[in-house]
């Protein structure tokens, strides 16, 4: 019986501090935060989309990077980033995996938006959000560097994921 009362009050010790323990950690580690919340990375935002725009119009290329050989649309990303002073990863997949996530609703001009748009699960295009639902990108063989809409149904039934830097 002494064991059995002993043990209880080693419990009740322990039951008292642990509580208190684990918020502290809860609070310290922030495990209630947003997930689309991140720091000011000091990105120019209006530099993004200054450098995005300017590039409407250039041809695409499959594995272009540049305005005078085209742009895939990874490379466009590459290209619009680097220029505003942010190196990025090449390859639609690299740059999938090297942004924080972000639910839609809380998209800035000059975040990436991914897409699905082969048959499989992956990513397989990216854009540059420009506010409005409106992003741009390089499309396809034979098209240029154009403005979309992420309410065109075909883009909508397509979107995978958006993603800040």
């Amino acid at each position: 019986m002494r064991q059995n009362q002993q043990a209880d009050s080693q419990h009740n010790t322990v039951r008292r501090w642990l509580w208190p323990a684990g918020l502290a950690l809860l609070l310290l580690y922030g495990c209630g935060a947003p997930l689309h919340r991140s720091a000011d990375t000091g990105i120019d935002r209006d530099r993004l989309v200054e450098v995005a725009r300017s590039m409407l119009g250039t041809p695409y290329r499959y594995g272009g990077d540049s305005p005078q050989s085209g742009f895939d649309c990874s490379g466009l990303v590459q290209y619009t980033y680097q220029q505003a002073g942010v190196d990025i990863p090449r390859t639609t997949g690299q740059q999938y995996r090297s942004v924080q996530h972000i639910p839609s609703r809380f998209l800035r001009p000059g975040d990436l938006i991914f897409f699905s748009t082969k048959y499989n699960r992956f990513v397989s295009h990216v854009g540059i959000y420009l506010g409005d639902n409106r992003f741009i990108h390089a499309p396809s063989s034979g098209k240029t560097v154009s403005v979309a809409s992420l309410k065109d149904p075909y883009w909508r039934r397509h979107f995978a994921s958006a993603g800040r830097l």
